[in-house]
């Protein structure tokens, strides 16, 4: 089967390398045009995607907009069997998801139709799911709302962050759509339509998004913490300057204490309290950070920053 990828990030790479790996013809890669990196903006760096795909050989094509007449044209040249998409990171014209003569497939992070859009991992995580997994499915026009051909479901452990779970969710993706592909060729593929009155969205991570509000409780901050970890970070205040925060855990709540307040700083973390959202008991109303990083500078240890004086227990976060 002559497969046509399209993908960017590093989310993106163990289905194509699935794909080579397993013995598909991967006729070429759509990426992303290469970004501008450095301080001068001068330096161009490639997708994750990108480099695999000059790595391997294969055909890499960069368009600043996936449609039009000449790029279609260059599309069907290679003469694609099936199209997989994978973050790619623009939304395909239907012209463009019917070429290929058994369409164009995509692996998307969450048991669809729940968390549609732009960030469902973090989404899952914020939420409080118990568990979340990847779909398969034919793609359609509407954004996320194609058929299903195969769903694997994975639990969310209470410790996880974006990152790991986005790791997780990246290999069992690149399985599950060997799994798919395998289907098509021999024509047991089963679609399931998508319930659309079940349908949740996940909108894309914005700076708003990430900034804290200490006086929700703190399950809700611990879950922040975690879905923006690594990237792009949890953001608080601290002394009129941004504050990322990092590897949160649930801690008891120092009695007194104020929504955003430091009422600790050891080897184990900095404890955060938080508000108690109508609750009147201290157990897990504050979050203890393993990590923070001010604007400008390196990840540190709350230790290591209240030793140059950075932070001190006592100091309030908003």
């Amino acid at each position: 089967m002559r497969v046509l990828f399209w993908g960017t990030p590093e989310f993106a790479t163990p289905a194509l390398r699935a794909l080579t790996g397993e013995g598909f013809d991967v006729v070429g890669v759509v990426t992303q045009p290469d970004k501008a990196v450095g301080r001068s903006r001068s330096t161009l760096e490639p997708s994750p995607v990108k480099q695999i795909a000059m790595d391997e050989g294969i055909p890499v094509l960069q368009p600043a907009r996936a449609r039009g007449d000449d790029f279609i044209a260059q599309v069907r040249a290679l003469e694609p069997d099936i199209s997989v998409v994978v973050a790619y990171g623009q939304i395909l014209p239907r012209a463009v998801i019917e070429l290929p003569r058994h369409g164009t497939i995509n692996i998307h992070a969450s048991l669809l139709p729940l968390l549609r859009g732009a960030a469902p991992v973090q989404a899952a995580i914020l939420e409080g799911f118990q568990e979340t997994g990847v779909t398969i499915m034919q793609m359609v026009e509407a954004l996320d709302a194609g058929p299903a051909l195969v769903r694997v479901r994975t639990p969310i452990p209470d410790d996880e962050t974006h990152g790991e779970l986005s790791l997780r969710l990246s290999e069992m993706g690149a399985m599950a759509m060997i799994e798919a592909l395998a289907l098509i060729e021999f024509g047991a593929a089963k679609p399931e339509p998508q319930d659309d009155a079940m349908a949740t969205y996940a909108p894309k991570i914005d700076r708003v998004r990430t900034r804290l509000d200490w006086n929700v409780d703190a399950r809700r901050i611990w879950r922040s913490i975690r879905a923006y970890d690594p990237r792009p970070g949890a953001v608080t205040q601290h002394r009129g300057a941004d504050l990322k925060l990092f590897g949160a855990s649930l801690a008891d709540r120092a009695p007194d204490a104020l929504p955003g307040q430091i009422t600790d700083i050891n080897d184990q973390g900095m404890t955060v309290a938080c508000g108690m959202a109508g609750h009147t008991v201290a157990a897990n109303g504050a979050v203890r950070v393993a990590a923070l990083q001010p604007a400008g500078k390196r990840r540190l240890t709350p230790n290591e920053w209240s030793r140059g004086r950075g932070i001190a227990v006592g100091d309030q976060l908003f």
